[in-house]
């Protein structure tokens, strides 16, 4: 072989290893910390600047970007996350609506995102587009479920509904009307308000007109706050139901005394610290509490930081897997990543264990759920796990 052939290909092999030994794991988020939903992403960013900066020896670069709780930005954001910043996963959005909106520019994209928000549909019926996508947040119907048994075991007959008039409303009002049917529980009225409305006077005078039993409001952040207080202001004797949604300090600090009382469907990290010893979760929610309100404060643990800390958990899990396959930076990575995430097994986070397969991007069972209670305005376990 010619010696100066034999030399270009070492210095293109050389070049190529370097490559290799130096390439760095890129990760883009897109987040509310701005806007309606700026409440439930003020603590997924503060989790996320906990964040380590190496994963499987690898150093990783972490690109935050607010969508301001906008479709439009969200799926901007997406694009510019993708197209400029060449990250090799996602991971966000907070709200429905953002998620959905992204699921094509994803899979366009061969990008894994790893999606912040609630709803199930974000992640089915599974599909081509969904194959790229995995969801952090217990579905609908898994808060549905313990919600409707707590219902039923108390005996509430009657209940209304209020929730968001966008997916994450029409989520819950899908999976609980089914079970509240199952449970013998009568719906008696329906109502719907939006996430930046200032009066829902009218749907509650509705409500309480029926009388029933219990009201469920199905939204999310501060925007909860404003049936609850209307509610009481207006007299409601009977009993208030959330969603897990309302897991944000702000929506303690906005609702105040209105708030008291409330029960909702929670991931085990909100209530960590009161869970039985023997809750399958308690050790790792633990150490995830101790490391977040060693940074926070004390009671700073909200459902949102600990789905952002169960992302970054999930990340670390799939990247030592992908890396046998290509290295960061390429469309061939990022298949990889996609396929480790999807065969994720056992993986407690703090909000539950996880069992991934093609069918389910959640993987999430019974032990991602309890029963909390609003008491002397701290979020506190009331039951399950």
């Amino acid at each position: 072989m010619p010696s100066l052939l034999r030399t270009s290909l070492i210095a293109a092999s050389l070049l190529l290893f370097a490559t290799a030994a130096t390439a760095q794991l890129r990760i883009g988020v897109t987040i509310s910390t701005t806007g309606p939903a700026a409440a439930i992403g003020a603590p997924t960013k503060n989790a996320m600047l906990l964040w380590p900066k190496e994963i499987a020896g690898q150093k990783v670069e972490y690109v935050i970007l607010d969508d301001g709780s906008d479709v439009t930005n969200a799926v901007r954001n997406a694009r510019k996350l993708i197209s400029e910043e060449k990250v090799d996963l996602i991971v966000g959005p907070n709200t429905t609506p953002n998620a959905l909106a992204m699921l094509d520019v994803v899979a366009e994209n061969s990008t894994p995102l790893i999606t912040l928000a609630a709803s199930a549909a974000i992640v089915e019926p599974m599909d081509a587009k969904r194959a790229w996508v995995f969801k952090m947040p217990q579905n609908d119907s898994h808060m549905a479920t313990i919600l409707t048994q707590h219902m039923a075991d108390t005996g509430i007959r009657t209940v209304a509904f209020i929730g968001f008039a966008d997916a994450y409303g029409e989520g819950w009002w899908r999976e609980f009307s089914k079970l509240a049917e199952l449970r013998k529980i009568k719906v008696v009225a329906s109502e719907r308000y939006a996430r930046n409305d200032t009066s829902v006077t009218g749907q509650v005078l509705k409500m309480m007109a029926v009388h029933p039993d219990a009201i469920l409001v199905a939204a999310s952040a501060t925007p909860a706050v404003l049936p609850q207080k209307t509610l009481v202001e207006r007299g409601y004797k009977g009993r208030i139901y959330q969603t897990h949604g309302i897991g944000t300090l702000d929506f303690l600090k906005v609702g105040g005394k209105d708030v008291e009382g409330t029960l909702f469907p929670t991931g085990p990290a909100v209530v960590a610290r009161q869970l039985p010893p023997t809750n399958p979760v308690r050790k790792v929610a633990l150490q995830f509490t101790d490391r977040y309100e060693a940074a926070y404060g004390t009671g700073s643990v909200t459902q949102f930081a600990a789905d952002a800390w169960g992302a970054y958990m999930l990340i670390a899990n799939a990247v030592p897997q992908a890396l046998k396959v290509a290295q960061p930076g390429t469309r061939q990575f990022r298949a990889a990543l996609r396929d480790a995430l999807e065969n994720t097994r056992n993986l407690t986070v703090p909000q539950g264990v996880i069992n991934m397969n093609p069918q389910d991007h959640v993987g999430l069972d019974q032990r991602a759920r309890v029963m909390g209670i609003i008491k002397d305005n701290k979020f506190a376990y009331a039951f399950g796990g």
